[in-house]
């Protein structure tokens, strides 16, 4: 009896822990909806524990239904795709240019990705703005 306890004690989850899980498969890259997702009364180191955290974000792999949302693989939603057509800013000393540039990557507000200048073809990296932008100007 008292090693059949024993065992629970150490199976069991400690009293209110929770973590989020996926309730049907989520494909990388795709933003986290609330009906994907839910709270169950399991521990995982380095889940994340609500359902704020998750709902809104982009998993960075596949999740299948059942495992739970590590926050390792969560990041914010991509504002660029690759191939996308973007304005590129350049600001320096006072002057300010607009054109149309093709980002060459993915990204997220704040990511640094390479960009072609669809006037010069010339390639640049610039930063993502919280607009989708993409902020060209030397450091």
């Amino acid at each position: 009896m008292r090693r059949a306890l024993l065992l629970l004690m150490l199976v069991a989850p400690p009293a209110g822990a929770e973590i989020v899980v996926a309730t049907r498969t989520i494909r990388a890259q795709e933003v986290i909806a609330p009906e994907a997702v839910r709270v169950a009364a399991r521990e995982a180191e380095g889940a994340a524990r609500t359902l704020e955290a998750v709902v809104g974000r982009e998993t960075r792999v596949a999740v299948y239904a059942g495992q739970p949302l590590m926050t390792a693989q969560l990041a914010e939603p991509a504002l660029v795709e690759r191939n996308q057509l973007v304005e590129l800013i350049y600001t320096h000393a006072g002057l300010r240019i607009a054109t149309e540039g093709r980002a060459l990557s993915r990204g997220s507000a704040g990511d640094r990705i390479r960009v072609m200048n669809l006037s010069s073809r010339n390639l640049l990296v610039g930063i993502i703005e919280p607009g989708g932008k993409v902020d060209v100007s030397p450091e």
